[in-house]
């Protein structure tokens, strides 16, 4: 299992986690501009339970990710048009209120949850890391179980098939029994035919034997051999 620690360090296992934005909703519930996917600095801030400064400081370091996971920061007519929607005015209001300024972060739920794998002093980030950290243990071992039964299936798939081939290889012995017995038959009476051939030869070459002999002891004009 993954340490919270090793979380915090490792952004590609954060990139890894990032898609799990439903742990966010089992710690608390995450305050959403009225177009149900924004938050604020100051919505994400008051969520973790952390002055706004340490989320600033957050987005300061690491800027590049936090974009890449869906942080904006929005400016002119996209500005004017988020106000108007966040705070239900016109768009006249929104370009007079008070408190406008030149530009503001958005973030969505999977910019927190990547906020919620950095943000170290925060008790609600810890939560939603050990959540997350949770749901990926669950995640792993049962996708180990799964990969189990897989093999386990796959093997009761071999020995099936290999109980059919066995069974099909018994009746074509079945069906070559007879065959075979008659080969047997014949390849016994050829050993007999090649013994028996193996003992004339044997004989024929005692003869042979035997006449040269008689011939070496006998010259020519032998009146005993008759030659």
């Amino acid at each position: 299992m993954y340490s919270e620690s090793v979380l915090i360090e490792s952004r590609s296992l954060r990139s890894g986690m990032g898609h799990k934005v439903e742990v966010l909703d089992k710690v608390k519930a995450l305050a959403l501009s009225a177009d149900g996917i924004h938050a604020t600095t100051r919505d994400v801030a008051e969520y973790f339970e952390v002055g706004d400064q340490a989320v600033y400081n957050l987005l300061s370091r690491h800027r590049e990710e936090l974009e890449s996971n869906g942080l904006r920061v929005l400016r002119g007519a996209e500005l004017r048009e988020y106000l108007t929607l966040k705070l239900s005015v016109t768009s006249e209001a929104a370009e007079s209120y008070p408190q406008r300024r030149p530009h503001l972060a958005v973030y969505t739920r999977r910019t927190v949850l990547n906020v919620a794998m950095l943000l170290r002093d925060s008790d609600v980030a810890r939560c939603v890391r050990a959540y997350l950290l949770d749901v990926e243990e669950r995640g792993r071992t049962t996708a180990a179980a799964a990969g189990e039964s897989e093999r386990v299936a796959e093997l009761d798939r071999r020995v099936t098939d290999v109980e059919s081939s066995v069974t099909r290889i018994g009746s074509v012995l079945q069906e070559l029994g007879p065959v075979i017995g008659r080969m047997s038959v014949r390849l016994e009476r050829m050993d007999r035919r090649m013994e028996e051939m193996d003992r004339r030869l044997v004989n024929t070459e005692r003869v042979v034997c035997a006449m040269s002999q008689r011939m070496a002891r006998c010259g020519p004009g032998c009146e005993r051999c008759g030659e």
